[in-house]
């Protein structure tokens, strides 16, 4: 795993510090997380123009069926 080096607002990092320990976690940790999502969003939005695309070319149909999705509340 590489090593990054930052340099970010004193205050920042302090809130940051407390941030983290209030959710058990670490800075460190919310740092790489957040760098996963945003390198994954790419990715993401690709594989959903696929599917809007797959969608509208698709013969299928519902059949004239309303279709809906439940709420789990």
């Amino acid at each position: 795993m590489a090593n990054l080096t930052l340099a970010v607002d004193d205050d920042l990092l302090r809130r940051a510090r407390i941030r983290a320990a209030e959710e058990g976690t670490s800075v460190n940790a919310l740092v790489r997380e957040l760098l996963t999502s945003f390198s994954a969003a790419d990715r993401v939005a690709a594989a959903r123009r696929r599917l809007v695309a797959l969608s509208v070319s698709s013969a299928a149909g519902s059949g004239g069926r309303l279709l809906y999705q439940e709420s789990s509340g």
